[in-house]
């Protein structure tokens, strides 16, 4: 008589102790180092710190061996260490500021949001047991995801920061709902094209060697074109229209295989972006920035002024960096924020900036890796997307930042200063951690 036994595999676990601890290192280190080149470095307060970051690393773990045993065991410290690098980077420009008289206390309220975020992850995977129930939902958080992004636009809610509409006043505070209308958006597209992934992959006329999709089957990739135009045209944000077309494009692939829905994809974002570019004047100085940052004119007006002083900053930096605690990140406005990648390219220099850049990539990677091994297309589809929404986003601030693409307002992940990017890139770890663990729970075997 057959009976079914469980196939117990090692979850790594131990190795995830190992991992947090490392990163936990760096975030003390970080911190410790820019204090001491602040001279202001207390080592009961270093300690205090330590020991707060040593049991928030423990209660994350313990709370995914028993919640998410099988959980990806790379993903939490990598986030760990972007984010306190990122506090330390924070604390570092406050002192920076400190300096030149404006008295900031941008660390200490990221810290805060950084913990929220910690616990807003461990709720999102005591509450969301299978990633499987979110299907359910697909129209709900599409509606959700359409409000939250064009939430901005509703005069009296909306309210406007350095030229770009993408915030709404709540409670006296800025709050960003496109950074959570995102995730409502990566679920709603998950559960769409699964449903409609046949009819979009087989269907359509052959030109070039290329099966092109029908008009008919056109009207999803209209909608989300549309709403990009609406994001880049009324909010005056390229970088927000540029991150929620790229995330439905990028599925959108995933689902079909089909390059000429990329194809056809391509074309229309940059047909639209160019006639955004000659009609409005806002997009228009914009693209003037990037393509001619460094001309006089340009300059002296300040279009580019943040763009250049970024580059330079960077360029003194060198390769290895003028050295945590030791440049002058105040030079550049916004350097909390918009421009924490410029910051940190100054003082930990081309190698440092690298090595941060190669903690998302592992953060992509890893969510890649759930993509590939989980068994239902709807959670492949779902990781995949929040994976492309990291990569996508972290290619847009950082391409904005070295003048690769025009410059956009989207904060770095776990990095930049910011309690709604902070929020929802801890609940995308949560989402991502959840379905890595359906992915590599355990196999059953007759015997």
């Amino acid at each position: 008589m057959a009976t079914v036994a469980e196939i117990r595999v090692p979850t790594g676990r131990r190795a995830e102790i190992a991992l947090l601890a490392i990163a936990v290192m760096i975030a003390v280190l970080a911190r410790g180092l820019v204090d001491y080149h602040a001279d202001f470095l207390e080592l009961d307060t270093l300690g205090l710190y330590a020991a707060g970051a040593i049991v928030l690393a423990g209660v994350a773990h313990m709370v995914v061996r028993r919640y998410a045993p099988s959980a990806d065991t790379v993903l939490l410290p990598a986030v760990f260490a972007l984010n306190g690098i990122g506090l330390a980077m924070i604390r570092r420009i406050d002192f920076a500021y400190a300096e030149r008289g404006r008295e900031t206390s941008f660390g200490q309220i990221q810290l805060g949001w950084a913990v929220l975020g910690l616990a807003v992850m461990i709720v999102v995977l005591l509450v969301v047991r299978d990633h499987r129930v979110l299907r359910r939902y697909t129209y709900t958080a599409g509606v959700l995801g359409l409000i939250g992004l064009l939430l901005p636009l509703v005069p009296g809610l909306g309210t406007e920061i350095n030229g770009a509409r993408i915030w709404i006043s709540l409670f006296g505070r800025s709050v960003q709902p496109g950074e959570f209308a995102k995730i409502a958006l990566v679920i709603f597209f998950a559960g769409y094209l699964v449903t409609n992934r046949d009819t979009l992959a087989l269907a359509g006329p052959k030109f070039l060697g290329m099966r092109f999709p029908r008009p008919r089957d056109m009207g999803p990739l209209v909608l989300v074109w549309l709403a990009s135009m609406l994001v880049q045209i009324y909010e005056r944000d390229l970088g927000t229209s540029l991150l929620f077309f790229g995330i439905f494009l990028s599925m959108l692939y995933v689902a079909t295989e089909r390059l000429s829905w990329v194809v056809v994809g391509l074309g229309m974002f940059v047909a639209g972006a160019a006639f955004a570019g000659t009609v409005f004047a806002h997009v228009h100085s914009r693209y003037e920035a990037w393509l001619h940052a460094l001309d006089p004119a340009v300059y002296s007006s300040g279009t580019s002024e943040q763009l250049v002083r970024g580059l330079f900053g960077m360029a003194s930096g060198g390769l290895l960096g003028t050295g945590l605690g030791e440049g002058r990140p105040d030079l550049v406005p916004y350097a909390e924020s918009d421009f924490i990648v410029a910051s940190l390219g100054e003082e930990l220099g081309l190698t440092g900036l690298m090595a941060v850049l190669t903690l998302y990539v592992i953060l992509v990677q890893r969510s890649m890796r759930t993509a590939i091994g989980v068994r239902d297309g709807f959670g492949k589809l779902l990781a995949a997307g929040l994976g492309f929404s990291l990569a996508l986003q972290v290619f847009i601030v950082v391409g904005g930042v070295t003048r690769v693409i025009p410059l956009t307002g989207l904060t770095t992940p776990f990095l930049a200063y910011g309690g709604s990017s902070m929020l929802a890139n801890w609940i995308i770890v949560g989402l991502i951690l959840r379905v890595s663990d359906q992915a590599r729970r355990p196999a059953l075997e007759v015997v």
